[in-house]
C-alpha cells in the first residue's frame, strides 16, 4: 500500500500509522508499507518500488525485461519510468533496509508504451526491447536484447518495427531497422548476423535459410543455416548457444542429418570474425561439389575467398 493511494482519506492515513506503531506493518520506500511483517517476496518488492513512484509510473528497462522472460537475470536495482511531467525525489536512505535502488527513467510517452493490463505496471514488451537497445553500449549488444525478444518469442520483428517508427528519435535508427528484416530472415544471433554480414553476403553465396525445423526421429531439431537445394548445414557454434556438455547431442544430430544427405560444417566466433573470407572460400568449395554453379565474389582487393574455393 502506498500513502497516496489514501491521501483523501484521513481515518485510512490514521489507520496507517496505527497498524505501523503495532508492528503489523511495515515500511518498504518513503511512504510505501507492507501490509504482513517478515521479508516481502520479489513480487512484493516491485510493486513497492512502482507505488513509490506514483500512479502513473511503470516498471521498465531491465526490470520489465526480467519479469517478461526478456532475460533470466534479476537486476540488482529497480528501473521504473515516469512520464516527463513528474515529480519524485528519491533519498539515499530509502535503501538503507536491503531494497533494491530504484533508478528512474523519464518518458514523454510513458501513457501509450505502458501495458494497459499487466501487472506489476510494466512498460509493453516491444518498447522495453527498445529502450534496452538505446541503453546498449555498442550495436552487438543491442542486437543481442532485439534477438532475445524475437527468438524467445515474445515479440515479432513487425512489432518492433512498429514501436521503432513511433519513436521520434530513436538510437541507432538505421542499424535497428536492417537488423529487424535479418531477424526476420531467421537471423537470430550475433553469430549468425556476422556471418550474413561478413561470408555470404558480401561474396555472393547462395541464399541460405534460418533456423530450419527438421524432424530427427521422433523429435524436432533445428539447424542454424540451410543450404537445403545442396545439402549442407552450417552451425555456428557460441559458447552461450553450444556449451561443452552439449556438443554430444550435436553429433548425434549431424550423424542423424548425414544419413539423409545433409552435411555439416561448424564455424565459431573467431571463424568469422577473423577469416571471413576464408571461410566463403570453404563453403563454396562444399557447395560447387554439391552443384552450385554461382561465381564466388571477392569482397575486396586482399580477399583470399577464391583461393579457400580452390582447395
Amino acid at each position: 500500500m502506498a500513502r497516496w493511494q489514501a491521501a483523501q482519506c484521513a481515518s485510512d492515513l490514521q489507520a496507517f500509522a496505527s497498524l505501523l506503531r503495532a508492528d503489523r506493518w511495515q515500511t518498504l520506500y518513503r511512504g510505501v508499507y507492507a501490509t504482513q511483517t517478515g521479508q516481502p517476496s520479489r513480487e512484493g518488492t516491485l510493486w513497492a518500488a512502482v507505488l513509490r513512484c506514483g500512479p502513473t509510473a511503470a516498471l521498465s528497462h531491465f526490470t520489465a525485461a526480467e519479469l517478461d522472460g526478456l532475460t533470466d537475470r534479476p537486476s540488482d536495482a529497480t528501473h521504473v519510468a515516469i512520464p516527463g511531467q513528474a515529480r519524485v525525489w528519491l533519498s539515499a536512505d530509502e535503501f538503507s533496509h536491503g531494497l533494491p535502488r530504484i533508478v528512474l527513467h523519464r518518458s514523454a510517452r510513458l501513457s501509450s508504451a505502458k501495458h494497459p493490463a499487466r501487472t506489476p505496471p510494466r512498460t509493453r514488451i516491444e518498447e522495453t526491447v527498445l529502450d534496452l537497445v538505446e541503453l546498449a553500449p555498442t550495436f552487438d549488444s543491442a542486437f543481442g536484447w532485439l534477438s532475445a525478444g524475437c527468438g524467445r518469442r515474445l515479440v515479432t520483428p513487425a512489432h518492433l518495427r512498429a514501436a521503432t517508427g513511433r519513436r521520434a528519435k530513436m538510437r541507432w535508427r538505421a542499424d535497428v531497422m536492417a537488423a529487424l528484416d535479418e531477424l526476420a530472415d531467421g537471423v537470430l544471433s550475433n553469430l549468425e548476423r556476422g556471418y550474413v554480414r561478413r561470408v555470404e553476403r558480401p561474396h555472393r553465396l547462395p541464399l541460405a535459410k534460418r533456423q530450419v525445423r527438421l524432424r530427427q526421429g521422433p523429435r524436432s531439431a533445428y539447424l542454424d543455416i540451410l543450404y537445403g537445394e545442396f545439402g549442407l548445414a552450417l552451425e555456428l557454434d557460441g559458447l552461450t548457444a553450444h556449451p561443452a556438455e552439449s556438443r554430444w547431442l550435436d553429433m548425434r544430430r549431424d550423424n542423424y542429418f548425414a544419413g539423409s544427405g545433409i552435411i555439416t560444417m561448424r564455424y565459431c566466433w573467431a571463424d568469422i570474425t577473423g577469416r571471413p573470407c576464408e571461410v566463403a572460400g570453404e563453403v563454396a568449395r562444399v557447395l560447387r561439389q554439391r552443384g552450385w554453379t554461382g561465381t564466388l565474389r571477392s569482397c575486396s582487393p586482399s580477399c583470399r575467398a577464391n583461393s579457400h574455393d580452390q582447395g
